[in-house]
């Protein structure tokens, strides 16, 4: 798939991946922006620190005011790098899986990232990634039981843990569009090579962070069992038709051989 570029610079690119749906990426982690009319619409997941411009001039551009909400797919620091800063600017709510409360609210720390699932420059420098919760404080709400997302008529939730405990991805069944946030992703993000080249092909969640591969496995069934016709996911392009539908199936078949490190300490204490 050859993504249609609104914008590129040498650290975002920005897409239209479906109607309603734009995509920006952020250095290498990306964040999606839900409208479900002209002007009402959400943000999913934050991105990395330093590109609060990016994220706020791409939002007025296209919106010219704030989200009703904003939803995290999970609490990991490439995904919430910018949320204070958002939260400050726009004063609106943040939702995620009552799951990832805890390392959002201050209450608990994510397990340090694993170097030695090996795969890449990525995976070797990964214990400098923060782990450590951040505390949004009653800034951050549980996401609602039912599955609905607040703000994003259409879309439901999904709970697709591994790779954190409260990981969500979510669904517009319409069109069978989803944002999987890295339950998985399109492109092999311990490599720097594949990360700085975009190489797209689909991969199991970055391995040095993902902490129980049984139910990261589970999620990855889940979600090739929606048969989802386009997927933005955390890192790598956009994906869509039958090369998404083939190549997320052979993962869901083949997951422990094609995404499963042969080694590393979480790998060790998952069940596969």
């Amino acid at each position: 798939m050859n993504p249609n570029h609104m914008l590129t610079s040498g650290f975002t690119d920005l897409w239209e991946v479906a109607p309603g749906v734009i995509g920006l990426r952020t250095l290498f982690v990306n964040v999606a922006y839900i409208s479900s009319s002209p002007s009402d619409w959400i943000l999913v997941d934050a991105g990395l620190g330093m590109f609060a411009g990016s994220i706020l001039n791409t939002a007025k551009e296209h919106f010219g005011k704030p989200p009703l909400a904003i939803i995290l797919t999970h609490g990991h620091f490439d995904h919430v790098g910018t949320i204070k800063e958002l939260i400050e600017e726009w004063k609106v709510p943040v939702y995620a899986h009552p799951l990832e409360l805890p390392y959002l609210t201050g209450q608990r720390d994510y397990p340090p990232a694993d170097p030695s699932v090996g795969g890449g420059l990525m995976a070797v420098i990964s214990p400098l990634y923060p782990h450590r919760s951040i505390d949004l404080g009653t800034s951050v709400l549980p996401l609602p039981e039912d599955g609905n997302v607040p703000g994003a008529l259409g879309w439901k939730w999904i709970h697709t843990p591994g790779h954190s405990p409260g990981h969500i991805s979510l669904f517009r069944e319409q069109d069978r569009v989803l944002i999987a946030g890295d339950a998985f992703i399109t492109v092999k993000q311990e490599s720097a090579l594949a990360v700085v080249m975009q190489q797209q092909e689909i991969h199991g969640p970055p391995t040095y962070f993902t902490i129980d591969w049984a139910k990261a496995e589970d999620s990855v069934r889940k979600l090739a069992h929606l048969n989802p016709l386009v997927a933005l996911t955390g890192h790598g392009l956009p994906m869509r038709g039958t090369e998404l539908s083939a190549q997320l199936a052979l993962l869901s078949k083949n997951f422990k051989k094609m995404a499963v490190p042969d080694q590393g300490k979480y790998v060790e204490s998952s069940d596969v």
